[in-house]
């Protein structure tokens, strides 16, 4: 009975504490990361939205700025200005496009580059 429990017991495998720190640690950091990089999404999904509808209704360039204008007051989008809109014609449809960058610190010296870019003609 010794040496059936004594193969058993070394028959056994598992993780080592060492091992579940490693584990903890990956996960917090890539949670802390999320937490930081979600809201920038979101925000270009605002200036998205904002961006596109700014079009409806407008015959100019400086219609498409002030209903960008108005929108970007209601929905506190700051990173972005009507003056930063790239407004073109294509046919009869008017295009709003735009381009911008954001940085986000993570740790330390450390930071992420996300570059967002969208068009009223993208999918």
């Amino acid at each position: 009975m010794g040496v059936n429990m004594a193969t058993t017991i070394k028959s056994q495998r598992g993780i080592s504490m060492l091992g579940v720190f490693v584990i903890c640690a990956v996960i917090v950091l890539v949670a802390v990361a999320a937490m930081k990089i979600v809201p920038a999404y979101m925000e270009f999904s605002t200036v998205k939205k904002a961006a596109i509808a700014s079009k409806d209704g407008a015959k100019t360039v400086a219609d498409v700025q002030k209903n960008f204008d108005r929108r970007a007051n209601v929905d506190d989008i700051t990173v972005i200005s009507a003056r930063d809109l790239e407004v073109t014609k294509e046919g009869n449809n008017i295009v709003v496009s735009f381009k911008y960058d954001k940085k986000i610190p993570m740790f330390q010296n450390l930071s992420v580059l996300l570059e967002f870019s969208a068009s009223s003609n993208d999918p």
